[in-house]
């Protein structure tokens, strides 16, 4: 009897661990249980009947190893389905607004899935590179098309000004390419690495090139997220509008100071949250706004009312902050003006968005509480 029972855990086993898997990929396709639609096989869902292209690119799918790339790519998108569920509601909030910075720049609107497979559209995404937010600039190309990054700001994680950045970045290497795909080539694995295998291997087209592995796949990458995205319902998605995430609605505010003004004090003003200035600005590093102009951004309907209480606030604020600058004098250090007023070398370092390796200079104004 007790052999018997174990048998019987075994192949139960054995048929949740292998067999259903199989019948998903190979056989009928399974009912989802949460709607009407079904979910479509593995195999039928790379079965493809119309043309596909891409920035009005045509994709040569009588290739062999065309069709094998792109059935790759989508497959193992399609095998995470929570991840396609995510980019579906995060598309609803950001897709319209990178949509419009695509046009003003006169983009195919294609290029909007670039950040969708780059990010997952996250603006605290780091790559082992250190490539940063939606677009995954590295700092050197993000600073050479006009983004900001230093202690206290990275656009690379602001949604406007990083797409607008990637635009002009964009629209640089299809000039040099004189192709899309190519320039998204040289968007994952850089120009002039780019340059020299074209030259070796004396072939400018895509689908011809010899490229790193990685490159190889991020182009099919990008269309396999297309196809899903347009044809949601197709490959099993079926999202209702109130699933989705709302789109990103916002006013703005203009803020000046002599001082750096704490976030918190922009928060309380707004009334909501500190995390939620975070949220709405992640590309602000810190707990506090450099000194001079800045626009933040605060939800819908909060900026009503917000510059005169802010006045007030400030006004009171910048009365006590008065008593809590230390000017940094000929020969002080920063470990040393913590002992002076009794803080945390930390403290200081956090209050001021300063590293320990930061460098300060007679005259600075830093803040002590």
């Amino acid at each position: 009897m007790q052999f018997k029972f174990f048998w019987k855990i075994i192949c139960i086993s054995i048929t949740l661990f292998f067999v259903v898997p199989l019948i998903r990929l190979y056989g009928e396709p399974l009912t989802d249980q949460t709607s009407q639609h079904h979910l479509p096989s593995l195999i039928q869902s790379i079965r493809f009947d119309n043309n596909i292209e891409y920035c009005n690119i045509k994709i040569p799918l009588n290739r062999q190893d065309v069709k094998e790339r792109l059935e790759k790519e989508l497959l193992l998108a399609l095998w995470d389905r929570p991840q396609v569920i995510l980019w579906i509601k995060r598309a609803a909030r950001f897709f319209p607004h990178v949509e419009n910075t695509l046009k003003k720049h006169g983009l195919p609107l294609d290029l909007k899935y670039v950040p969708l497979i780059e990010s997952a559209l996250r603006p605290h995404a780091t790559s082992s590179k250190n490539a940063v937010g939606y677009w995954q600039f590295l700092k050197s190309t993000g600073k050479q098309y006009g983004l900001r990054i230093d202690s206290k700001v990275d656009e690379r994680r602001n949604i406007f000004k990083s797409t607008h950045a990637a635009c002009k970045y964009l629209k640089d290497l299809e000039k040099q390419f004189g192709s899309y795909l190519l320039a998204l080539s040289a968007y994952n694995m850089g120009e002039y690495r780019l340059k020299g295998e074209i030259k070796v291997q004396k072939t400018n087209d895509f689908f011809s090139l010899y490229l790193p592995l990685q490159t190889q796949r991020y182009i099919f990458k990008i269309v396999s997220a297309k196809l899903i995205l347009e044809n949601q319902q197709s490959y099993g998605f079926s999202l209702n509008k109130s699933d989705l995430y709302p789109l990103f609605t916002f006013d703005k505010v203009n803020l000046k100071s002599d001082f750096q003004i704490p976030i918190a004090l922009i928060a309380q003003t707004a009334d909501i949250p500190f995390k939620t200035i975070k949220d709405y600005n992640p590309e602000l590093r810190g707990y506090y706004l450099g000194k001079g102009g800045n626009t933040i951004l605060i939800p819908k309907g909060k900026a009503n009312g917000f510059k005169e209480s802010f006045t007030a606030r400030y006004e009171n604020w910048e009365k006590t902050v008065k008593t809590r600058i230390h000017i940094v004098k000929t020969g002080e250090s920063l470990t040393r003006i913590a002992k002076k007023y009794r803080i945390s070398l930390s403290s200081l370092l956090k209050l001021n968005n300063l590293s320990v390796k930061g460098m300060i200079h007679p005259g600075d104004r830093l803040v002590i509480e």
